[in-house]
């Protein structure tokens, strides 16, 4: 097992022993439908402690060759489920297990606020070569300081498709966010590295923001994004859901009323299955909503038996004052309005995907979704969801607390 390549089971066998262990595995029936087709290219956004690194790791057993994993996911929901059924065949919950080389890669380690892009991208690229050269010493490497040439050394030799994961995959714009050439190398790295290459089996990149809006186009057009707005099948996966927590309220004596209060309010909107379509144009099916809860507050919560506020322990609230105290188009009433229960009409056309490019009111607001601070639904009618124009609003008490205390100064 490497650090980068094939890094094993080990990460997400620790989460499964845990004293608290929510079973997400079925995720991976999901991505198994989408496994060396068009839509293998899938990127998640997430504010932070929902789970990301988690569904990473998961992902890294589950895949990488020599994780020995089959006990291990014998035991959870995965192996439950049933075959996908595709006109090329069945797909089984094992029929990836532990089938590909699995690259995973931290985006954190290498890009940083004292470090130029281009250095933190040299770097990247030097650790993960050496320990391709170490797990095939008898590939015959024709550049060892290009990653993506020595991925194809190895694959054509062995014709071995790959699996590559990449966490933090938005940290260039959220610790170098005026570093615009930067931004752009980075993009144009990730494009090269993952865009029409055939031996990519699953490339499966998670951050806290969507995919970075360049020029008229993006570099990575060739990803489907799952995130907060727009979470679609991965939506069920995005947090705790209602189901969840009952469970856990159940095992550990607590009101779910109170955890209720406290951390509910994201509202996800799911894909629509196809034998329900007609009756979702008719207004008549709804399931498609789904109630999602903060997993680091419930996990908490549970662990201590106390319901208070467990998001400022990760965040520090003069981030969402700052944004605040910009009062674009009248932000400061707009929050003012937020914090008394009231929704607000939003239009997210607008938005960039990064941490500085904000035109006005909205787009303060669509980052704030993203950062988990607001929860957004968006306007249905006639069996349409607009993913860009709705409503947003403070979703729990957890967050209102977040909101009074970054207003609480005289700025």
């Amino acid at each position: 097992m490497g650090t980068y390549l094939n890094p094993g089971k080990s990460s997400f066998e620790e989460a499964v022993h845990s004293s608290i262990f929510v079973d997400k595995t079925e995720m991976i029936r999901y991505l198994n439908s989408v496994v060396k087709t068009r839509h293998k290219y899938v990127c998640v956004s997430r504010p932070r402690r929902f789970g990301k690194t988690m569904a990473a790791d998961m992902i890294c057993a589950y895949y990488g060759r020599g994780a020995e994993s089959r006990e291990l996911f014998e035991s959870l929901k995965l192996s439950g489920t049933e075959p996908i059924e595709t006109e090329y065949g069945t797909i089984r919950w094992d029929a990836y297990l532990g089938k590909f080389d699995v690259l995973r890669i931290v985006m954190t380690k290498f890009i940083k606020e004292k470090t130029s892009v281009e250095n933190g991208l040299i770097k990247l690229q030097q650790v993960v070569v050496r320990e391709l050269k170490k797990s095939y010493p008898e590939v015959d490497f024709f550049d060892e300081t290009d990653l993506i040439q020595s991925i194809d050394d190895v694959y054509s030799t062995y014709d071995r498709k790959v699996v590559i994961v990449i966490d933090e995959w938005d940290v260039v714009f959220r610790t170098r966010q005026n570093d615009i050439d930067g931004q752009v190398q980075f993009l144009n790295f990730l494009r090269d590295l993952l865009k029409n290459h055939s031996h990519i089996a699953l490339a499966y990149m998670t951050g806290i923001l969507p995919i970075k809006k360049h020029g008229q186009h993006s570099a990575l057009n060739m990803f489907d994004e799952y995130s907060m707005i727009q979470p679609m099948q991965l939506a069920p996966y995005t947090g705790f859901t209602e189901e969840e927590v009952r469970e856990l309220c159940s095992r550990y004596n607590m009101e779910y009323s109170d955890i209720s209060s406290w951390y509910d309010g994201y509202r996800m909107t799911d894909y629509i299955p196809v034998d329900k379509r007609a009756k979702f144009r008719l207004g008549e099916y709804t399931d498609h909503k789904i109630s999602i809860y903060s997993p680091l507050s419930v996990v908490s919560v549970m662990r201590n038996g106390i319901v208070d506020n467990y998001w400022n322990k990760t965040e520090n609230y003069e981030a969402l004052a700052d944004f605040i105290r910009m009062d674009c188009d009248g932000l400061k009433e707009t929050v003012a309005l937020l914090m008394s229960g009231a929704r607000i009409k939003v239009n997210l056309k607008g938005y960039q995907n990064d941490m500085t490019s904000f035109r006005g009111r909205d787009d303060i607001l669509a980052l704030l979704i993203h950062l988990g601070y607001l929860g957004f639904e968006g306007n249905e009618s006639q069996g349409r969801i607009d993913s860009e124009q709705g409503e947003v609003f403070i979703p729990n008490r957890e967050i209102l607390e977040e909101f009074r205390t970054s207003t609480e100064s005289g700025k």
